[in-house]
């Protein structure tokens, strides 16, 4: 297979650390750098050449599809695969959508600012021939609690909930997955992504590839204000000669 996959968008949580500022719009319209932080995504998306996204919406799902549309504007084609009245979890949310996805997609959490060589880590995943890819990052507890058990080069453990000594990475936020991860599990069940890692790890199904860039994020307070200083300075027009 060539060419980009399509990047599945999460984009349904209740966003509850980041209230009172989420208690009227969803996380992903949160005002980054003067517009929605969506509209960088989109953009960034637009210039690592990826072409289609599908948008797991939620919480205020319809506010997010009124400013995204149909993602023209964006360079994009963006599709939309709503919760619904239950919450499904991540990995529900991607179970849903998995007919406009495809045999493979990306993943990616709608919270983040995930810049990196995303051409070398579609290789890398296809490379490995396994059912699924997570990238990591050599975090030390620097930015969040490190999951991950990473040696090299294979994944060797992976929880969000009991941690070990041997954890010296995160989960950076981007992933790959084939459609075949999710046999197994139900149609409409709820349950999260990481306990989809969890099983491909031990399977031994989970490819890694550690990026040297941090990440960005606005899922907390801190991270927003970040987040903001980093694209303000990105965005600025730098004068002329």
């Amino acid at each position: 297979m060539t060419g980009m996959p399509p990047v599945a968008l999460l984009a349904g949580g209740l966003a509850t650390r980041m209230r009172p500022l989420t208690e009227k719009i969803p996380k992903s319209m949160l005002e980054v750098a003067g517009e929605p932080f969506i509209a960088h995504q989109l953009r960034l998306f637009a210039d690592k050449g990826i072409t289609s996204v599908v948008l797991c919406t939620g919480y205020m799902g319809e506010m997010v599809e009124a400013f995204v549309g149909d993602g023209a504007r964006f360079g994009l084609s963006v599709r939309y695969s709503p919760d619904g009245p239950v919450l499904r979890g991540t990995g529900g949310a991607l179970r849903q959508a998995l007919p406009l996805l495809g045999d493979e997609f990306m993943v990616i959490y709608g919270d983040s600012w995930l810049d990196t060589d995303i051409c070398a880590v579609v290789k890398a995943f296809r490379d490995s021939r396994k059912s699924g890819l997570m990238t990591v990052f050599r975090n030390e507890n620097a930015f969040d609690a490190s999951n991950v058990e990473f040696e090299g080069g294979v994944i060797r453990n992976y929880d969000k909930r009991v941690r070990t000594p041997a954890m010296h990475h995160i989960d950076w936020g981007l992933g790959l997955v084939k459609r075949q991860a999710f046999d197994g599990w139900m149609d409409q069940e709820s349950f999260d992504l990481a306990d989809l890692y969890t099983g491909l790890v031990s399977k031994g199904q989970l490819a890694g590839y550690e990026v040297a860039e941090r990440f960005y994020e606005i899922g907390s307070h801190a991270g927003l204000m970040e987040t903001n200083g980093l694209l303000l300075t990105a965005t600025m027009v730098k004068p002329a000669p």
